[in-house]
């Protein structure tokens, strides 16, 4: 039974969260099998081929500068909703509601973007295996009713979910990278991807484009900020680990890939995928562990993206819960279920409007994987990096007018203002080559690349002053919060 609204004003999300669980929900949003399969042949045929494994390294250290004033922050800002609450803090409340608008555009695209690959990926496993042709929506509807299952219920049962799946999927990939590096191609074990003259050859912007869309998801370890063990601790071990962990996964991974190749012949093989001659992850797996490695790992893609899927799930109804809890949306969206303590109609009204989209993209007959995840994935990379710059600014000038003694000039000023400027060419690397990303037109690319900033401008002017700031005196009235 769900909670009343009266009541659910005075509670507020819990749990025992510690840093593994965490880092299992962050890493599974990242979907690191998903990527390896899927970026990293972009990576490589349209970057800078063998040298594509520093692009990935460029990116981690990126991101790891963010997290440096991402993490800093977090004793100042007493309350789950990661971009939201931390803009808000740094650059006020209007910026924060535009910024809150962003957030919900890019996890809700990336959400959608994967129920259309993972539904076109059941269908191609089932053709595979000779199985009955059954449209990719009817895939996408079952794997949407699972989550909606899960994600209703306490977050610790979906951190379950998700550790076995994550732990099987990285099993089997840190197996396959074993056996390619013991079984090198005639160049041998080389170290040419980390040569400048090597990762500078080609386009390595592209690269690093790639690179900054597998980690899409990272940050959310301040969305489980109410159902952490320990926030104040757990909340910066589980941001860094999740870098470190995804960075190190994928760097290795590729590299892993052109020893097994060979750097001569990589970028060949990306292409040649590319081209939907084949397939690089699945056909160097059949090579490198046979035919039922090939089979497990293309088993293990499904439960990826499944595990990807869910992720973002829970990551939006609490987006939803925090805004409600602040009078920014309806007020019900903020109840907390009675017996599972999880945001439970956010997170109805989560599955309501993934299925919804869904049914009208099916409807329309948009392709799968170029019109829906190539389209969705566009529009959640502009987000993302639009959240994160954001917040690498609101964080340079909350401490520029907020003396932090505990802190130095490194984390306060330095790496967040480095931060800044990595993200200002990550966000130009992003748009310059937007096409890339989405598969479509230059048109279709210019607006889709459009929304998340128009959902900023219209969050910063549309919204009123919260109720939680304007009637209970800096009180939030449904999460239980205070407002800074």
């Amino acid at each position: 039974m769900t909670t009343t609204p009266s009541t659910a004003e005075r509670r507020r999300l819990t749990g025992h969260l510690g840093p593994v669980g965490i880092v299992f929900m962050v890493v599974a949003a990242a979907a690191p099998l998903t990527v390896i399969g899927g970026n990293m042949p972009l990576a490589m045929g349209l970057g800078n081929g063998a040298g594509a494994p520093m692009g990935f390294v460029i990116a981690a250290l990126v991101l790891l500068l963010f997290s440096v004033g991402f993490v800093t922050m977090t004793p100042h800002v007493p309350e789950a909703g990661a971009f939201f609450s931390y803009v808000t803090v740094g650059l006020g409340e209007r910026m924060g509601k535009g910024i809150a608008v962003v957030a919900l555009i890019a996890y809700t695209a990336i959400q959608i973007g994967i129920y259309g690959y993972i539904g076109w990926a059941i269908s191609d496993t089932v053709a595979h295996y000779h199985g009955p042709s059954i449209p990719w929506p009817v895939y996408s509807f079952a794997v949407l009713a699972i989550v909606a299952v899960l994600g209703y219920r306490h977050i610790e049962l979906s951190a379950k979910v998700l550790g076995v799946a994550l732990a099987c999927e990285i099993g089997i990939v840190v197996l396959l990278d074993i056996v390619m590096v013991a079984k090198p191609s005639p160049a041998g074990i080389t170290f040419t991807s980390f040569d400048p003259a090597t990762f500078t050859n080609g386009t390595i912007g592209i690269a690093i484009l790639f690179a900054l869309t597998g980690f899409i998801g990272f940050e959310a370890t301040a969305v489980f900020r109410d159902e952490a063990r320990d926030p104040e601790r757990t909340i910066p071990r589980a941001t860094y680990a999740a870098v470190i962990i995804i960075g190190a996964f994928y760097a290795i991974t590729v590299w892993s890939f052109v020893v097994a190749l060979g750097p001569d012949q990589v970028t060949g093989v990306a292409q040649r995928t590319l081209a939907g001659e084949g397939n690089m992850l699945l056909d160097t797996t059949g090579d490198m562990l046979g035919t039922v490695g090939r089979d497990v790992v293309n088993v293990l893609l499904l439960t990826s993206l499944f595990a990807c899927v869910l992720s973002f799930h829970n990551v939006i109804a609490r987006y939803q819960f925090v805004l409600a809890g602040k009078g920014l949306l309806p007020a019900r969206l903020a109840q907390v279920h009675g017996s599972h303590h999880s945001p439970s109609f956010s997170s109805v009204v989560q599955t309501g409007t993934a299925a919804i989209i869904v049914a009208v993209l099916a409807v329309l007959g948009i392709d799968p994987l170029v019109g829906v995840f190539g389209s969705m994935a566009g529009v959640a990379t502009v987000g993302m990096v639009l959240l994160m710059l954001t917040t690498s600014i609101a964080v340079l000038v909350f401490f520029l007018r907020n003396r932090d003694r505990t802190h130095g000039l490194w984390s306060t000023r330095i790496a967040p203002g480095l931060a800044v400027l990595g993200l200002l060419g990550s966000l130009w690397l992003v748009l310059s080559n937007f096409t890339l990303v989405t598969g479509g037109s230059p048109t279709l690319s210019t607006i889709l690349a459009a929304i998340p900033f128009a959902g900023l401008v219209i969050g910063f002017l549309a919204w009123r002053p919260s109720r939680s700031l304007s009637a209970s005196g800096g009180h939030d009235s449904a999460a239980a919060t205070t407002s800074p």
